[in-house]
């Protein structure tokens, strides 16, 4: 049973400054949300309680976030504006939160490495924030884990000029939507990736992949790439990766962000 979820959370989020200078790129807000609770609620749906954060310096908006504001509690307490706070206060309930900081940027692998003091050695999920997925992705990923018991990583179809954005996979399909994974690769040329199926997100993870990171020396760009890690683990067992129904934004670009926005927004005027 997957019981915790890891949200490597230590980015600078360069690519939305200024405004992520003294904000978190994980508390920016898509309607009135910010990216990192839609993530918290995918896990929650997937029956995930136990969140695993990895911060950083200047992430401490994030702890206050998922803890009582008694100040402003009180100040709305009994106001029309009392039931806005209640999405949050209900995730405070359900949920523990745990942090641990990544004191050198060193990549996702190094990351997610980072987290084991937090995970144990259990099997465990990884939602990246910025990917902000409509749809129960993670639950998807978990009823599969459920069968074949080993990593998962959520994969969808890109335009081949865009695999230097990705960590990109080949493989067998094994059933629908579901391929043994045989090669996996960071960031290819798009006359070098192997397929336009590229890994977004989204990942089940086995505990071995621990100590399989402590091995991994750095990749593409000087850093622990988590998809080296997969490809020594696919190679030494098996990987899966899930080509996910749902729709999925790229909120770490502005592009993605205002499209995500705008999705939103029209899916909320859609239910009133």
């Amino acid at each position: 049973m997957i019981k915790k979820c890891l949200f490597p959370a230590a980015g600078y989020g360069t690519r939305f400054l200024p405004a992520t200078k003294a904000t978190p790129k994980e508390m920016l807000p898509v309607l009135t949300k910010p990216l990192i609770q839609y993530g918290v609620e995918e896990a929650v749906q997937a029956g995930i309680t136990m969140m695993a954060i990895i911060t950083g310096r200047g992430k401490r908006a994030i702890e206050d976030h998922f803890d009582i504001s008694y100040e402003l509690e009180h100040q709305i307490k009994g106001s029309s504006k009392e039931y806005l706070l209640d999405e949050i206060r209900s995730l405070i309930d359900t949920c523990t939160f745990s942090y641990t900081r990544q004191v050198e940027m060193k990549g996702l692998g190094h990351a997610i490495l980072i987290g084991e003091t937090l995970i144990g050695t259990e099997p465990f999920a990884v939602i990246l924030a910025d990917d902000l997925c409509d749809g129960d992705v993670l639950e998807q990923m978990k009823q599969l884990y459920n069968k074949y018991r080993c990593s998962i990583v959520a994969i969808e179809e890109v335009p081949r000029e865009e695999t230097n954005k990705y960590g990109v996979i080949a493989g067998k399909q094994i059933e629908e939507d579901v391929y043994m994974v045989n090669t996996m690769v960071e960031k290819p040329a798009p006359e070098e990736a192997p397929s336009n199926l590229a890994i977004i997100g989204r990942y089940i993870l086995t505990p071995d992949i621990f100590d399989i990171l402590r091995e991994t020396k750095p990749g593409k760009g000087g850093e622990i790439q988590i998809t080296d890690a997969l490809m020594t683990q696919a190679q030494r067992g098996m990987v899966l990766a899930y080509k996910f129904k749902g729709r999925r934004f790229d909120c770490g670009s502005v592009d993605g962000f205002v499209e995500a926005t705008n999705y939103f927004y029209n899916l909320e005027k859609s239910k009133q």
